[in-house]
């Protein structure tokens, strides 16, 4: 067998919410690649002794990547895990990775998202709603056209916003995002919405609800997940 990669999912931050295939590529595999708050995630299921594990950084990810690959030998598998679902929000990181060690060596496992739960907390259903991540490095004005069009076609929004503390002109997190819609011609005073941080942490998970004006001059963690709820519910009863 070549060298393996198992890019997993595993969940927004709580243990519990990570499924049990996910646990086991984790238990087979040598090397474990990971951001920190990911890898803390998963700290329980970690063996230091048998293991090689590597917190990466958005700066030395490349490097490691490419140093782990030239170190692996067949039959070894290596794990890169991301926070929430490996297959929203990462493809930036997934596309390099197949690049790097070949489509066919490489097993994508889906996990679940803090999308998912911050539409469950919300009770705003995701196939009623528009799902957007800004947390992306590339550009992101197309993403903000889809956004204005959905929430003045009354959709409900999902998104996760994009803290970029190195280049705060690049920062669209919820307040930039209230400015932005407002400037935009949306009556953010009428519009109901939820902010999400940290979430499933049992100690530090907050929870904002609101009306969009009140964002502005708010700060949140760069772990947030937004909810523009517009949601109009409708039962089978109506049809």
């Amino acid at each position: 067998m070549p060298k393996k990669l198992f890019v997993i999912g595993v969940g927004p931050g709580d243990p519990d919410y990570i499924i049990p295939i996910a646990k086991e590529k984790i238990l087979i595999s040598k090397y474990i690649i990971g951001y920190r708050y990911t890898l803390r995630t998963i700290e329980n299921f970690l063996d230091k002794e048998r293991q090689q594990i590597y917190e990466i950084t958005m700066k030395n990810q490349e490097l490691i990547y490419q140093k782990v690959y030239e170190n692996m030998h067949d039959n070894e598998c290596c794990t890169v895990p991301f926070t929430g679902d490996v297959n929203f929000s990462e493809s930036e990181v997934v596309d390099r990775l197949l690049e790097i060690f070949g489509n066919e060596n490489v097993e994508i496992i889906p996990g679940i998202s803090s999308i998912q739960i911050a539409s469950s907390k919300s009770r705003v259903p995701l196939d009623k709603s528009h799902i957007i991540t800004f947390h992306v490095t590339g550009d992101i004005q197309q993403k903000k056209i889809e956004l204005i069009k959905s929430v003045l076609d009354n959709k409900s929004v999902i998104l996760l916003p994009r803290p970029w503390p190195n280049d705060l002109s690049k920062n669209f997190m919820p307040a930039d995002i209230a400015l932005f819609l407002k400037n935009n011609g949306v009556n953010t005073r009428e519009i109901d919405v939820w902010v999400f941080e940290y979430l499933t942490d049992k100690e530090k998970e907050t929870i904002f609800k609101g009306k969009m004006i009140d964002l502005e001059n708010k700060t949140f963690s760069d772990l947030s997940v937004m909810v523009i709820d517009q949601n109009k519910r409708q039962t089978y009863l109506e049809f």
